[in-house]
């Protein structure tokens, strides 16, 4: 009989270590029931351990016994008669109509289920339909097809092991999975130092509120009246960070739909509680819509004086031109914007490739190549120069070892936790150290996942040009840029970069088609650009006509 390390037990093996972190770095968060679990579990026969494992790891929680067939485990009936024993499985669990129906094939609902119709050309849909009309009460699998020479085991330990599975990873969209892509080399991970400070869930009370609002999400996803979830959500508090993002953004999301449906008062209540996003400007809005213009004013100012991010000072300079001229207040001197820098262009249309590849091959030389690399390449630079700020393993910030990027890095405080970091790495940047450090982490590094490193297209050609031709004074204010509002400024950059090697500078630029205008994120990141002093057109093509 195999180990449970063999190559065979691989998912064992993983789920084995999944205990063991949890136990580890949990124990005090467990339940009695999570902690008899996984002592009940270790004492298991290798073939039950991987019975329930197996079919913890596929979608249930029901599976007919024909359907249970693994060379490495073999017969089930033994394994599943402990896991009976135990409680784990269930022979007798009541199904609907439609669990049924999804366990069936349709030759097996003609012959084993109660049907007035039983045509073969008849859909699965249209047999559930009729075994619908009759309002069936659930019933075991084995009284619904009492001739059918198959069983039926339910798993009753699959939320249990959600708990533990959501201990492991800090989330419930990360599933056992994770431990196979790594193992296969699909995905590789920077290794980060998890202490026990570092745990997603402080207290049993940080677990419980993770579910608590995981729950009252999918509900209000599913169409649920928004008075039964407001009542536990607006009195929702939690000391824990981690859970105060997650709380403020499902009331971001329920007040959206509120503002969509027309309920502006309760949408602007929630917009007030949330603190996620763009809620103030949300909140102007709705104010607007309410007709409320002195407060939107009001707000308006405030934001104004104080903006969060680039975006919502854009935002809220043009709705300060509304609400001046909604109250007959003097419009305010506007500050002239930087004169675009166009590029016009009369190309024949491509028939297989976009716009953005069209240009790049009409502006192409052998001395002067041209890239398309829209937000890629100044977010690939900035997540090696700044490698070890990102995946620093800060409190709260890493949970497990399948972590693309720190949970945290969204969050309004991502950059002043890690000021000083990000200044040591920035600094690198005052001197000739940038360029070797920045190679050296290419070659460290490569291959792992990264929020700011697209792999893919960062060839070492295109890293190399970009070292000689991108100043580091350009290359600092980007990186800057990018620390102020990674959520919006990640994104807007211009499509194409061309390097002139012999003359150590390069151009950016910004393609649009036909009919095609420039966006807000692009409006920010070409006048930031202007700003700064770094060159950057906006070329507008138009087709050759035929």
């Amino acid at each position: 009989m195999p180990t449970p390390l063999s190559a065979d037990f691989y998912y064992l093996s993983n789920f084995q270590s999944a205990l063991a972190w949890i136990g580890e770095r949990y124990e005090d968060l467990l339940s009695d029931e999570e902690r008899a679990f996984i002592e009940q579990f270790t004492a298991l026969d290798l073939a039950a351990q991987a019975l329930l494992v197996r079919m913890v790891m596929r979608k249930g929680p029901h599976f007919r016994a024909s359907k249970l067939n693994y060379a490495e485990i073999g017969d089930i009936q033994a394994p599943a008669a402990q896991l009976l024993a135990l409680g784990w499985l269930s022979y007798s669990a009541p199904l609907t109509a439609e669990e049924v129906v999804a366990l069936l094939r349709k030759d097996e609902l003609l012959a084993h289920l109660p049907l007035a119709d039983r045509r073969a050309s008849l859909k699965k849909s249209q047999l559930l339909d009729q075994l619908l009309a009759a309002d069936p009460e659930p019933q075991p699998f084995a009284r619904w097809c009492p001739n059918l020479a198959d069983s039926l085991y339910s798993l009753t330990v699959m939320e249990l092991c959600n708990r533990l599975r959501l201990l492991f990873f800090g989330n419930l969209g990360q599933d056992w999975s994770e431990f196979v892509l790594a193992d296969l080399g699909v995905f590789r991970y920077e290794t980060v130092a998890i202490t026990p400070d570092s745990r997603a869930f402080r207290s049993r009370e940080d677990l419980e509120g993770y579910l608590l609002l995981r729950d009252h999400r999918l509900r209000f996803e599913a169409g649920e009246a928004i008075e039964d979830l407001l009542a536990s959500l607006t009195a929702f508090a939690s000391a824990n960070p981690y859970l105060q993002s997650r709380h403020a953004k499902l009331l971001y999301q329920i007040a959206q739909h509120q503002e969509k449906q027309g309920e502006l008062a309760q949408a602007l209540d929630l917009y007030r509680r949330a603190e996620y996003g763009d809620a103030r400007w949300r909140q102007l809005r709705v104010l607007e819509k309410l007709a409320r213009h002195a407060e939107a004013h009001e707000l308006a100012l405030q934001v104004s004086a104080a903006p969060r991010r680039d975006q919502e000072a854009q935002q809220v300079q043009r709705a300060l031109v509304r609400l001046r001229r909604s109250l007959g207040l003097p419009a305010d001197k506007r500050r002239a914007s930087a004169p675009e820098r166009r590029l016009e262009l009369t190309l024949e249309q491509p028939v297989a490739c976009s716009v953005e590849y069209a240009v790049r091959e009409h502006l192409q030389r052998d001395d002067a190549p041209v890239h398309y690399v829209e937000n890629t390449l100044i977010c690939s630079l900035f997540g090696l120069l700044c490698w070890e700020a990102v995946f620093a393993p800060l409190p709260g910030a890493f949970f497990h070892p399948f972590q693309s990027g720190p949970a945290d890095l969204l969050s309004d405080d991502f950059h002043p936790r890690r000021e000083a970091l990000f200044a040591r790495c920035l600094a690198r940047l005052d001197s000739d150290e940038y360029r070797p450090h920045i190679r050296q982490m290419y070659q460290a590094k490569f291959g792992i996942q990264s929020p700011f490193v697209f792999w893919g297209l960062l060839s070492e050609e295109l890293l190399e040009q970009a070292l000689a031709c991108i100043p580091a004074a350009h290359l600092a204010a980007c990186c800057r840029r990018l620390l102020r509002d990674i959520r919006a400024n990640r994104a807007g950059m211009p499509d194409l970069i061309q390097f002139y090697p012999a003359e150590g500078r390069y151009r950016m630029i910004e393609v649009k088609g036909p009919g095609d205008r420039l966006q807000d994120n692009q409006k920010r990141w070409l006048a930031f650009c202007a700003e700064q002093g770094m060159p950057v057109e906006v070329c507008y093509v138009q087709w050759a006509q035929p």
